[in-house]
């Protein structure tokens, strides 16, 4: 679909209440997962789209910064002609939901932030030695290397001790991967990302979500996220790691329907 100058990759499943969903670096819309998607399917009208340069999705235009990428979701609403959107950011996703939501309120239903941060000097970025970790596997241009360094990264350690589990995942994340200069880009975009001054003025209804053993993204950020945003409630899960709706699908999918379904429309 044509988007804010580029090709918009863009999924739809379900009936229901519009669900947009709004992924994290380097990820597309199949990474999702099919047990969370047929979760949300069943409620919602889910609208899943890939990033600008990832995915199917063409290239864009201009720097990837998390606004930009805001205004990118707020083009695909009106292309689709969607006047407000339950709205749910995991990671970049998130930083991207929260510059949509402080954007354009009035679009948004409520909010999910998962797994994500407000930025800012207040936050708690991600460990160099992950980092670095992460940029090497990156640079070595083996994309095995890199799905094995990254699933050890974003789940908890009991999940990634399971084998079954990672080959689902890296099945998955084999089919389109992002490119070097995508993932530099969202980085540095994740970098950049600072809301931290602006989320006491939300007023959007929101849910939190994070999982206690996040290694990319502590769970502090979420903490800190909810006691900014007015009336925000925070759900923390237990033993999870950061890709929360992938180690628990059926948890994440009923906190969604719970949140929404407390602030319809």
């Amino acid at each position: 679909m044509p988007v804010a100058g580029s090709e918009l990759h863009v999924e739809r499943r379900g009936e229901g209440a519009a669900l947009l969903l709004i992924q994290g670096m380097g990820a597309n819309s199949a990474h999702w997962g099919e047990p969370f998607l047929r979760e949300l399917e069943r409620d919602f009208d889910v609208i899943a789209y890939d990033h600008r340069g990832t995915g199917l999705s063409g290239p864009g235009e201009g720097d990837v910064t998390t606004a930009a990428l805001a205004a990118d979701a707020l083009a695909l609403l009106d292309a689709l002609e969607v006047e407000r959107a339950h709205v749910l950011g995991f990671s970049m996703g998130g930083m991207v939901a929260q510059e949509l939501a402080l954007s354009a309120p009035q679009r948004v239903m409520s909010l999910v932030l998962a797994g994500t941060s407000p930025g800012g000097t207040q936050s708690k970025p991600t460990s160099d030695d992950i980092v670095r970790a992460l940029t090497f596997a990156a640079l070595s241009r083996d994309h095995e290397r890199m799905l094995r360094t990254g699933f050890s990264f974003i789940v908890s350690e009991p999940y990634a001790a399971v084998a079954e589990n990672y080959a689902t995942f890296a099945a998955v994340a084999r089919e389109n991967p992002a490119s070097i200069q995508i993932l530099l880009a969202q980085q540095s975009a994740i970098v950049e990302h600072d809301a931290y001054g602006r989320l006491r003025s939300l007023d959007v209804p929101t849910l939190v979500i994070h999982g206690t053993e996040d290694q990319m993204l502590s769970v502090i950020n979420g903490d800190l996220i909810a006691s900014m945003i007015p009336g925000a409630r925070f759900e923390a899960l237990d033993g999870v790691g950061h890709l929360i709706y992938w180690e628990q699908p059926e948890r994440t999918a009923q906190l969604v329907r719970e949140h929404t379904a407390a602030h319809a429309a």
